[in-house]
């Protein structure tokens, strides 16, 4: 299939000039940065990497500010709603449950509610084939249970 629209430039993915502009210089060479930073994700504190590269701490604390370290809670799971049906959403959830997941958990059992109170509210005009026991489907496909 061939590529349509635009092309990425050959800057693709590079560091917006003005972002590094706005960035305050670093007295530490690339290798040295690189190394603090190496340190700093297998856990060290910034006081013994100043010691270890034998370098100015502030600098070195400048170098480590600049880097992309992963969330603990990333907010990529967050939910468009009010803060009350979110707090409701995380209370539902069962350990480390995706979001989506829970949410479509609470759904499903919301469908499946609503169709069983409209089964006994609706008037017997035909009986119904039944069902086998364990062969219900899911209202929302693939729901994992």
């Amino acid at each position: 299939m061939a590529f349509k629209g635009k092309p990425p430039g050959g800057g693709a993915g590079e560091i917006s000039r003005r972002t590094e502009a706005l960035r305050p210089s670093i007295a530490l060479t690339p290798q040295q940065v690189q190394a603090a930073r190496t340190l700093r994700r297998s856990g060290l504190a910034p006081e013994i990497i100043a010691e270890k590269l034998s370098a100015p701490l502030d600098e070195v604390e400048k170098a480590l500010v600049q880097m992309r370290m992963p969330r603990p809670e990333t907010t990529r799971g967050t939910l468009n709603v009010t803060l009350a049906a979110h707090r409701l959403v995380m209370a539902e959830r069962r350990g480390d449950e995706p979001i989506w997941q829970t949410f479509d958990r609470m759904l499903d059992e919301l469908l499946r509610l609503r169709a069983e109170a409209e089964r006994r509210a609706a008037p017997q005009a035909a009986p119904r084939r039944r069902e086998p026991a364990g062969t219900e489907t899911p209202l929302l496909p693939g729901l994992v249970q």
